[in-house]
């Protein structure tokens, strides 16, 4: 792979990650992007960008890490997936502002932005407001807000787990009235 203008697979990931919108705050999608990485090789003839070596993106509120971050374009230009492999994977970002971090793990996390769905493939964990997921695969839906989760078929895991696992806190209740 060769080195190449940076610029068109820069906007790219840009236009990528700020499609992350359904766990986004607002205005993380005008925040700059920061991208840190030990090498990168940029591809603007393959549309691939791939960035080694103790990976993290930011980007307002959202972060990515990963031992190697892989983002592919169509013909278009268009970033069609983002994939971050690590021991584990990680991503998080703050879906408003009064509510915590979603914080997402893998070992390998794909996010396809045509259908907006993100899937997180071995050790795959999900953590929102005490709430947390787990199993094989997590597949999310972000446009219709579905999660999918159970094994991952035709995948080798490193820890199979032939059933999910979800804790899922109780809602804060008002205190019942007491009788005068």
């Amino acid at each position: 792979m060769r080195l190449v203008n940076t610029l068109p697979l820069l906007f790219s990931l840009g236009a990528a990650l700020s499609s992350f919108h359904a766990w986004a705050l607002p205005t993380d999608s005008s925040q700059p992007i920061r991208i840190q990485a030990d090498s990168a090789e940029l591809d603007d003839k393959k549309g691939v960008a791939v960035y080694r070596g103790g990976v993290i993106i930011t980007q307002g509120s959202m972060k990515v890490t990963g031992d190697t971050v892989t983002i592919t374009q169509n013909a278009q230009g268009e970033v069609e997936v983002f994939t971050s492999v690590g021991r584990p994977a990680y991503f998080e970002q703050r879906p408003s502002p009064e509510k915590d971090l979603v914080k997402a793990y893998g070992l390998t996390i794909q996010y396809f932005t045509t259908n907006e769905r993100v899937i997180l493939i071995d050790q795959a964990k999900v953590i929102q407001e005490g709430n947390t997921f787990e199993g094989e695969k997590i597949v999310y839906d972000t446009k219709r807000q579905i999660v999918n989760a159970g094994r991952a078929t035709g995948t080798n895991v490193s820890a199979p787990r032939p059933r999910i696992d979800m804790v899922i806190q109780p809602k804060n209740k008002p205190a019942p009235q007491q009788a005068q």
